[in-house]
């Protein structure tokens, strides 16, 4: 048997509404397990040669490897940006109850009645 493997991924979204319509999709959809959406936050970048700056909401996604694929294509196709923040991070270890629950919670489960830990 395979041992599952996991990844955060971090996005930004310019609204909160933005962000949270983005975090209710993705679980929805089962491509991730967990959402997670901070206050917003000043960032300062470069772009088309300048420097700017404005406020965003980061947004910080927990999924398993065997969903990233998908759920790239999902945030590359309906994200507002031009060129979006997507970062893959692989998680090393961590709760082996809450990992599972990760892997459970983006497949389709047969039991609704699953618990849910505190993310």
């Amino acid at each position: 048997m395979t041992e599952q493997a996991y990844a955060v991924v971090l996005t930004t979204m310019p609204t909160e509404e933005q962000a949270v319509q983005l975090a209710e999709m993705l679980v929805r959809d089962q491509l991730a397990a967990c959402v997670n959406v901070l206050p917003k936050m000043r960032s300062l970048y470069r772009w088309e040669e300048q420097l700017r700056q404005g406020t965003e909401h980061q947004v910080i996604i927990k999924t398993t490897t065997g969903r990233l694929a998908a759920l790239r294509a999902r945030l590359e196709s309906s994200h507002p940006y031009e060129i979006p923040e997507l970062l893959e991070i692989p998680i090393v270890g961590g709760s082996q109850a809450y990992l599972n629950w990760v892997s459970a919670s983006v497949v389709r489960s047969q039991n609704p009645d699953h618990e849910e830990p505190g993310n």
